[in-house]
C-alpha cells in the first residue's frame, strides 16, 4: 500500500511524468485488472459514467489528462485525496 500512496503523490504533484506501468498498479490497486486490455486498458468502476478509467500507453508515459481522471475518480472512490 505504501508504494501505491507514493505513486499516487507523483501523480498528483506531476501528472505529465507518470510512468504508464505505475498508473497501471495504481489501478489494478484500487480497480481489479483491466475489464479491457489492449491499446487502451479500461478499468471497471463501482460507479456508472465519468470519471471512466481508460487509460493509454504513450510510449512508456500514461497520459497527464488520464492520470487526472485517475486522481478524480480515487477522491470519488474515497481511497485518495489526491
Amino acid at each position: 500500500m505504501k508504494a501505491i500512496e507514493k505513486i499516487v503523490a507523483q501523480m498528483g504533484e506531476n501528472p505529465k511524468d507518470v510512468k504508464f506501468k505505475d498508473i497501471c498498479k495504481v489501478c489494478e490497486y484500487y480497480f481489479g485488472k483491466p475489464r479491457i486490455s489492449g491499446s487502451h486498458n479500461i478499468y471497471q468502476t463501482p460507479w456508472q459514467g465519468d470519471p471512466r478509467i481508460n487509460i493509454q500507453n504513450d510510449n512508456g508515459k500514461a497520459k497527464a489528462y488520464q492520470v487526472r481522471q485517475l486522481l478524480q475518480a480515487l477522491t470519488k472512490l474515497g481511497g485518495s485525496s489526491g
